[in-house]
């Protein structure tokens, strides 16, 4: 079991990329409002050059969205695939980072 985490930039694309998941029986995800350190910095004088560019480069992203689940290990290259087609991309830049970890108990959540 792997839990997987999705830290969106590209907040538009969830929506399209919730009912992928759900389109390929992938479900249980949980969804948080985060945002990055840099926008908590914001006070700071090294990053204050940093992100004051950021902002005039793109005004509208000020907050991402991060979704985890649990999955298969074999599940994770699937989810993988919508992320990336939804968003056109994990590597253009500011649209997300996807990553695993293993899970090594898990209690109260049953896999199918």
């Amino acid at each position: 079991m792997q839990v997987l985490f999705l830290v969106l930039n590209k907040v538009e694309c969830l929506e399209d990329i919730l009912k992928e998941l759900s389109e390929h029986n992938l479900h249980g995800a949980t969804i948080l409002d985060s945002k990055g350190m840099a926008h908590s910095l914001d006070g700071f004088t090294e990053l204050h050059f940093t992100l004051s560019l950021r902002m005039i480069l793109n005004p509208d992203h000020k907050e991402s969205k991060t979704l985890f689940m649990v999955l298969k290990e074999e599940e994770i290259p699937v989810v993988s695939e919508i992320v990336n087609k939804v968003v056109g991309g994990l590597g253009q830049p500011d649209t997300g980072i996807l990553f695993a970890m293993p899970v090594t108990y898990l209690e109260g959540f049953k896999l199918k």
